[in-house]
């Protein structure tokens, strides 16, 4: 079901990107903005690892200095039929965690050090299945795609706003009227709006699913619904200083000590994240 979800939202955004594309930017101006954002976004796919992990400072370590942490990743790695990740450990008493790279070849798990003070055993590794879910369903591939068409949206907007102001869109009678020009700049301001909208949608809909799979893997969905319950309390009191852009990789929304409406929220509900997790311990 989440799977339907993410393909028809990112059907969505693509018809989106199509008729705006023709709208405010014609072919030509379609064909321009999707390469630039094809062009940013591969750079963010095949690096991403690299640039999230040094971007909190987080320090690989090996069986030898946290062999607790390393066995979970390996057991769990091993029931979901992945490579053996990287782990890595962020020096930061905010719990929280996430998973990054650009196929699972080339994937790592990164907790903070509030987490590890903060879970049981069993609680992280549900948080550990969670992570390695996001990597088996390939999550970073989809939120890539999702970035790639919401990026090039925004940027034939800015191709529509700079059009507008120079009166490069539009007939000599719509901009003498200013109707054009009007309807032009409300369409330019909208557009990249609803391209969040469905961005942030697609990254609620792989959470839900990366809960359902990792509670899978683990065989305990209950002890992955009380980590988050931890989580949730954790992150308000302490927040992560953690970059907006970043903040859909992590199991629980670091910001969370600031005030987010859900629409505008990259993670869903905690309640219903949760209340989903108990479902599936009474269906088994």
């Amino acid at each position: 079901m989440n799977g339907m979800k993410t393909a028809a939202l990112l059907a969505a955004l693509t018809v989106l990107f199509v008729f705006i594309g023709s709208l405010l930017g014609g072919q030509q101006g379609m064909i321009i903005a999707f390469a630039f954002a094809v062009i940013m976004n591969f750079v963010s796919y095949w690096f991403s690892d690299k640039i999230v992990l040094r971007m909190y400072g987080a320090k690989e370590v090996s069986e030898a200095e946290a062999p607790s942490l390393v066995q979970l990743v390996r057991m769990n790695a091993q029931r979901a039929g992945l490579p053996m990740p990287r782990v890595y450990i962020i020096p930061s008493g905010s719990p929280n965690a996430f998973a990054t790279g650009r196929n699972p070849q080339h994937a790592a798990v990164a907790v903070t050090e509030g987490i590890l003070d903060l879970l049981t055993q069993d609680e992280l590794e549900g948080v550990l299945s969670h992570e390695l879910a996001h990597v088996k369903n390939r999550d970073i591939l989809t939120s890539t795609i999702a970035a790639t068409i919401a990026g090039a949206i925004t940027m034939l907007a800015h191709m529509a706003q700079w059009g507008a102001m120079f009166g490069g869109y539009g007939n000599r009678d719509d901009r003498n009227s200013g109707g054009g020009l009007i309807g032009l700049l409300a369409m330019a301001i909208l557009a990249p709006l609803a391209a969040m909208l469905i961005q942030m949608a697609i990254s609620r809909s792989r959470e839900y699913a990366a809960d359902a799979t990792g509670a899978q893997m683990c065989g305990k969905p209950l002890a992955l619904a009380s980590a988050l319950r931890k989580l949730h309390t954790g992150t308000q009191r302490r927040p992560l200083e953690a970059n907006p852009a970043t903040a859909h990789m992590f199991i629980m929304n670091p910001l969370s000590g600031q005030s987010f409406a859900t629409l505008f929220s990259t993670h869903p509900p905690i309640e219903e994240r949760i209340a989903r997790l108990e479902h599936l311990t009474y269906a088994r």
